[in-house]
């Protein structure tokens, strides 16, 4: 039987971080650790996977080689954030839509119809609260279910668990749910070493004060990315945020203390889709175009002229897919280590990291431009 949230304990986390699969008790059985710290048996290799969080398709794409052949249903594809991403996974495949951005749209009866062997969500997807819950009712009818984000753990305030901690324990949980662990380990062995090259390269430096916003809009400021994930992938780039910013997720700030309080460089975040003014970046974007985008962003905020990271020249903008899929979380790192401390690492440092991942990874192409600057 699988295990509920409610019988999480230590080893089942310390499980977690070692890697994503366990002996099985009998021949074809594989059990999976899967990132809410449950241990699910799976009769063999799933064939007809269920994705409550599209994005998911991205971390199978870097592991298998056609890995929407495996998918017959998914929800929320706008979150892949690029509808050219997102064609360039699907392929020719004919994947069913269950569900949109929001819980509440998941049709469970679509999900039985397409006979799934395996349904892999997120605690948002199917909330840990409430009555007739989903994952129980698809336990219920012997469907097995996996979660794919550590806010499904209950210890995911544990400092281990975040953030690229858990970029271990998800790629080896995939690694386990394909039949690719030797892939997945060489992925990861390309992560710590960028990790080991962009701490050597920061040796001796001083964290750069950095204003990183979560959700820039032109009709709307000044959302701060929090302490947790992106804040703590900035501190691994050398960063740091304004004083302010305590909370674990996002913060909001009001334009007089952004103004009145020093900082360096300015990092907004965009994506495939563009309302409210939001930067366009992402695979399919022009570059160009991405660039006028940031631009028309700041131009729009006519206060931000007063910035000391806008009078230096110091205004970025990433796309949202490097912080959203976690194994993408490197090329954040790298890129911000770059902008942060342009003395340290060459304008092309993230690019060649991203050049090796599509060479040796990924399925299909993650283009660009997943940054630009002024």
């Amino acid at each position: 039987m699988m295990m509920t949230r409610r019988h999480l304990c230590g080893s089942m986390l310390a499980a977690t971080l070692v890697g994503g699969v366990v002996p099985a008790r009998a021949a074809g059985k594989i059990t999976i650790v899967d990132m809410a710290g449950r241990s699910v048996e799976l009769a063999a290799l799933p064939k007809r996977i269920v994705l409550l969080e599209a994005h998911d398709l991205l971390t199978m794409s870097l592991l298998h080689p056609d890995p929407a052949s495996l998918v017959v249903g998914w929800a929320a594809t706008d979150r892949i954030d690029s509808e050219t991403l997102k064609q360039r996974l699907q392929g020719k495949h004919r994947i069913e839509v269950v569900g949109k951005m929001t819980p509440e749209t998941v049709s469970l009866e679509g999900l039985i119809a397409l006979a799934p062997d395996l349904v892999v969500t997120t605690a948002f997807m199917t909330p840990p609260e409430g009555s007739d819950l989903l994952v129980d009712r698809l336990q219920e009818l012997g469907v097995p279910v996996l979660f794919s984000d550590t806010s499904s753990n209950t210890l995911a305030s544990d400092k281990s668990l975040a953030p690229l901690a858990s970029v271990e324990a998800l790629m080896r949980m995939w690694g386990g749910i394909l039949g690719t662990q030797a892939r997945a380990e060489a992925y990861l062995q390309l992560v710590l070493h960028s990790l080991a090259d962009v701490a050597s390269g920061l040796a001796g430096s001083s964290p750069v004060t950095t204003y990183l916003e979560v959700q820039s809009t032109t009709d709307d400021c000044c959302w701060a990315a929090g302490r947790r994930i992106w804040g703590e992938l900035l501190a691994i780039a050398g960063g740091a945020p304004l004083p302010a910013v305590q909370a674990p997720w996002f913060e909001k700030l009001s334009l007089e203390y952004l103004l009145s309080t020093p900082h360096d460089v300015y990092i907004a975040s965009g994506g495939g889709w563009a309302a409210g003014g939001r930067p366009s970046l992402g695979p399919g974007i022009m570059p160009d175009a991405a660039r006028l985008s940031l631009k028309t962003l700041v131009e729009a905020r006519p206060a931000f002229q007063e910035l000391p990271s806008v009078q230096h020249g110091r205004v970025h903008a990433v796309w949202t897919g490097l912080i959203t899929n976690p194994p993408l979380h490197i090329l954040f790192v790298a890129q911000l280590a770059r902008w942060l401390h342009p003395d340290r690492f060459p304008e092309t440092y993230a690019a060649g990291l991203l050049d090796t991942i599509n060479r040796d990874f990924a399925a299909v192409p993650i283009d660009g431009p997943l940054w630009t600057s002024l």
